[in-house]
Order: C-alpha cells, then structure tokens, then sequence
C-alpha cells in the first residue's frame, strides 16, 4: 500500500489486517490504538447484545478494495 492511512477519531496509523478467508474481505486496515475513543466508547453503543458479550466493542478500519469505505470490526474490548 502506498499511501499511509489514519483513523479519524484518534489521528493513530491504520495497520494493515488479515480477515479471515470466510469474510470475503482481504486486507483491512484497522486501528490498533486501545485509547482511540471510537474504540473505548464502542462497548456502550452497541445495542441488544447481552451479559454474554458484554465486552464487545468495535475498532475503526478501512477496506481498501472498496475505496476504503468505513467498516466497524467486531474486538473484544475489556473495559
């Protein structure tokens, strides 16, 4: 990749990931940041998920084959 990418929320560098070959992604880019507060405040907003997944949240990435169109990825967040 030529160009180095930033998550918007945090200003940190996106890093290149891996999804699994199920997804049908590719290679995502993905913040890594544990401060940036999309990440922190991600465990709140989302919604109906239960005790179980209670430490559910979503890190900011990017998909570059599709013209590095926003996704929220799924992580597990600890706090």
């Amino acid at each position: 990749m030529s160009e180095q990418r930033y998550c918007p929320h945090c200003q940190q560098p996106l890093e290149e990931w891996e999804a699994p070959q199920d997804t049908g992604w590719g290679i995502l880019l993905i913040c890594n940041n544990n401060k940036c507060p999309f990440f922190r405040d991600s465990a709140n907003d989302i919604e109906n998920k239960g005790d179980a997944n209670r430490f559910m949240g979503c890190r900011y990435a990017e998909d570059p084959g599709n013209n590095y169109n926003s996704v929220n990825l799924l992580a597990v967040c600890p706090f």
